[in-house]
């Protein structure tokens, strides 16, 4: 299993719309506002590294009023 965070900067006024869509996905495991330097951040499992960039090269950063993205991997110690 891989795992990582998206964090995303929205068009003004879209973060709501982005939770909403990203929330519908079967790989986010949550997606949520945020104050700061990114609009949401969303938590993304997949089975394996390939298939995580997919997800997030395919399906989030295409989202529409999406402006931004910035990958967070979580390293599993093995």
């Amino acid at each position: 299993m891989h795992s990582g965070y998206i964090l995303l900067n929205c068009d003004l006024g879209a973060e709501e719309y982005i939770v909403e869509e990203l929330r519908t996905m079967p790989e986010i495991k949550n997606a949520f506002l945020t104050f700061g330097a990114y609009d949401v951040i969303a938590e993304v499992h997949a089975e394996t590294q390939d298939e995580f960039e997919k997800i997030v090269g395919t399906k989030i950063r295409k989202l529409a009023r999406v402006v931004s993205t910035m990958t967070l991997n979580v390293i599993n110690p093995e």
